[in-house]
């Protein structure tokens, strides 16, 4: 039997630009994310996070423990070690201002439909997943 989590969906678009869209991806790929971010995330109560891309549109999936609190741990987030540096680096691909926290870049989703939905929930509370 799968451990209950919560999902967050959240989207961010990209500046529309082939070069640095590619740039982006890139930094991206397998084995390129800063190590410190990676751990930053799962020190936070990140279980496992996804990222699409549609053109310059990202969606991004971020599976979390159940007691996951999404406003104290995205504040977290923004201390730790290479945190400031790696948002600035990426923020020259994303149309947002290079000191923008993730959590001010990411915006969350509302889910609107879900097969055999049986209740609604708040997108900052995230969906209770099992």
């Amino acid at each position: 039997m799968k451990k209950p989590f919560k999902r967050f969906c959240k989207t961010l678009t990209l500046k529309n630009n082939p070069e640095l869209i590619s740039k982006y991806k890139d930094v991206h790929a397998a084995g390129k994310a800063w190590l410190e971010i990676t751990q930053g995330m799962k020190d936070v109560g990140i279980i496992d996070m996804e990222i699409y891309i549609y053109g310059n549109q990202l969606f991004m999936i971020m599976d979390t423990e159940v007691e996951f609190n999404h406003e104290e741990a995205m504040t977290e987030l923004a201390t730790k070690p290479r945190q400031a540096e790696w948002e600035k680096h990426v923020s020259e691909f994303q149309n947002t201002d290079s000191d923008a926290t993730a959590d001010s870049k990411w915006q969350l989703m509302d889910r609107i439909y879900e097969m055999d939905q049986v209740e609604n929930y708040n997108a900052i509370d995230g969906q209770l997943k099992s």
